[in-house]
């Protein structure tokens, strides 16, 4: 019988994990009344779209029901040019929506390593942890199995030893989910 691959377990979980907290992040943005037009620009990458609602003084920090900002959107489709111009308006790179993830955690649990960087190098907190199971960015990465992302979270100053809700750390994560290169990562930093 053949293993599905993390991503796609993690696809098919994402949508469960967070209608505990009553959003999901599989649902896209439409531009209705309750959605700000920047944060469906930013699930989209609309980088013009984004220039523009900025130039007219829409709210970089806007959110929607389930207080998703646009860097959130941005961030968790690895929109890393959307994600720039979002931060270089002020985006709060440490908000949290309902469930408490921020876009690095979002950044990191969909392996968009690049957009991973560029938030720790403009501040981003690799600590925080999400209020549902106390994941950090890393611990996420790690479970995933993202090296390039967990990498990228050490290199920044991600801690390696947090320990969630359940006394579980990134280390023992990528273990019970048999990331063999990811666990030599963090036993060697």
């Amino acid at each position: 019988m053949k293993t599905p691959h993390p991503r796609s377990v993690y696809l098919l979980l994402l949508p469960a994990m967070l209608l505990l907290v009553g959003c999901s992040a599989e649902q896209p943005a439409t531009a209705d009344t309750d959605t700000p037009e920047l944060i469906v620009a930013a699930e989209r990458g609309d980088t013009l779209r984004i220039e523009t609602l900025l130039a007219a003084h829409d709210p970089v920090d806007s959110r929607d029901s389930c207080q998703w900002t646009p860097l959130m959107k941005a961030a968790l489709n690895g929109h890393s040019q959307a994600a720039d111009r979002l931060i270089r308006a002020g985006a709060g790179l440490d908000l949290a929506d309902k469930g408490g993830y921020t876009a690095l955690m979002l950044a990191a649990s969909n392996n968009h390593a690049e957009l991973v960087k560029s938030l720790l190098a403009q501040g981003a907190n690799p600590n925080l942890q999400e209020s549902t199971k106390g994941w950090t960015a890393l611990i996420w990465a790690a479970k995933q199995g993202h090296l390039e992302s967990v990498a990228a979270l050490i290199e920044g100053g991600a801690t390696i030893g947090i320990t969630d809700f359940a006394g579980e750390t990134a280390r023992s994560w990528a273990g019970k989910n048999h990331h063999l290169e990811v666990i030599r990562l963090l036993d060697n930093s």
